[in-house]
């Protein structure tokens, strides 16, 4: 039987940190469906369709991995994929307690269903999705923390050419 995980996230943009997440989960799981959340009430810069395509051209030449999108909660759409955990990974200590409670509360959801989590590598652990995109926003040099395709878009999206 594969071994399936669920690796959720709004990836607004992919950075590095997500990728480094998802390639070291590839040699624990058999096969990594991206999962990106659909949240109507969270204001993403990027559209569910652009998230996609930079996701796919991300991901491209990792085996076993697939993007996917998905709405309401995240133990419910791994149940669906069958899969056996939900991937996530923590910067620091303050991402801690929200993700353990978070974890208990899928546990509590399907106890067949675990959460594993990675420790971002230290080159990235500063980084996150928002705070690359309002460094972006102000001209930062965001080069080498998202992949060379994200980082364009991010220049054509906050119109500073690509």
């Amino acid at each position: 039987m594969s071994c399936i995980a669920i690796y959720p996230g709004s990836f607004d943009p992919v950075t590095n940190g997500h990728l480094d997440i998802l390639k070291r989960g590839l040699k624990l799981f058999d096969h990594i469906i991206v999962a990106i959340l659909v949240n109507p009430v969270k204001k993403c810069l990027f559209t569910e369709e652009e998230r996609i395509q930079m996701l796919e051209e991300s991901i491209k030449d990792l085996p076993n991995t697939s993007v996917e999108t998905f709405s309401g909660l995240t133990v419910d759409f791994a149940a669906r994929k069958n899969a056996r955990a939900i991937l996530r990974g923590m910067r620091a200590v303050s991402d801690f307690e929200y993700e353990f409670q978070l974890a208990l509360m899928n546990r509590r959801l399907n106890r067949e269903i675990q959460s594993v989590f990675l420790m971002t590598g230290l080159r990235w652990i500063f980084t996150s999705s928002s705070i690359i995109k309002e460094a972006a926003r102000f001209g930062g040099d965001i080069h080498g923390m998202v992949p060379a395709h994200v980082e364009a878009r991010l220049a054509e999206k906050l119109g500073r050419g690509g």
